[in-house]
């Protein structure tokens, strides 16, 4: 007998080397909520310590990702989904028919342009693409400061005034819910997250973390958000343990080496374990 108590949840992502971000990101993530999680690979990230930590982005064939997704639909429908770092346009256009032809719903839209260190545009030319194809089938877009002013077509943002100027514009786009990762990089003394649901404005505010220990936080409150809808959470919701989960995790975070430390993505649950013992 099939088990429908378990909620199934694919992320279409790069994997991340180093363990923090990315779909190994997802995937802890998709687990402490008691999730089960899929993966389609559109990209492998590596990085050299011989060189400052220099990422090198080395895409999957497209043709694989269209396999790798007939595989996981071959089980029946999915309960959520999201997207990471997608590594062509080519995967973008497979990725938004399946969406159409599986009738995907909470699809959320992690719309990745650059890795964790770096400050260029990894290919620029998906960007356009996700604003066609994939924001008009998003549920939820998650973009960060960059990658919202970049969507908009705005410079990176550093207010909450423009932030929300950036949500309006990209609900414009398509996207039901505009979820914009302000976090620590937001003018203030607060580490803010908006949601906008295309009336109302949301924000999601917590303490400033002063930490380098935040690999993969980005990747974790989408992959947060996304499994929350799976379970049947309404958007606000989702929203709000997400960024518990997140801002736990950062807490909680280590240093891997001298480059780069991760979120630990098991310290909400952990957290909650202590309040109720």
């Amino acid at each position: 007998m099939q088990n429908t108590a378990i909620k199934k949840v694919l992320t279409v992502a790069g994997s991340d080397s180093s363990g923090g971000a990315g779909l190994q990101a997802d995937l802890k993530t998709f687990q402490e909520y008691g999730t089960f999680g899929f993966t389609a690979i559109t990209s492998i990230v590596t990085m050299d310590p011989d060189q400052g930590w220099n990422h090198a982005v080395h895409p999957v064939n497209s043709e694989l990702v269209r396999q790798q997704l007939k595989t996981i639909l071959s089980g029946g429908p999915l309960d959520a989904m999201k997207t990471g770092m997608l590594g062509s346009t080519e995967i973008i256009e497979i990725l938004s028919e399946m969406i159409d032809e599986h009738d995907i719903h909470n699809v959320v839209i992690d719309p990745v342009m650059v890795c964790k260190g770096e400050d260029e545009v990894l290919q620029p030319e998906n960007g356009q693409a996700i604003r066609e194809l994939l924001l008009p089938r998003a549920t939820i877009v998650t973009p960060n400061l960059f990658e919202a002013g970049q969507l908009a077509g705005m410079r990176c943002l550093s207010t909450v005034e423009e932030m929300k100027e950036a949500a309006r514009i990209i609900h414009e786009l398509g996207a039901k819910h505009v979820v914009i990762k302000g976090g620590k990089s937001v003018k203030g003394d607060k580490a803010i997250d908006l949601l906008f649901d295309g009336s109302e404005f949301t924000l999601f505010e917590s303490v400033k973390l002063e930490t380098s220990h935040n690999h993969g936080a980005g990747c974790t409150f989408a992959a947060a958000i996304t499994a929350g809808l799976a379970k049947g959470m309404p958007v606000r919701d989702a929203v709000a343990k997400a960024k518990l989960f997140a801002t736990e995790g950062i807490k909680n975070g280590f240093a891997f080496n001298s480059f780069v430390g991760p979120v630990w993505h098991g310290a909400y649950n952990k957290a909650e374990q202590r309040m109720n013992s």
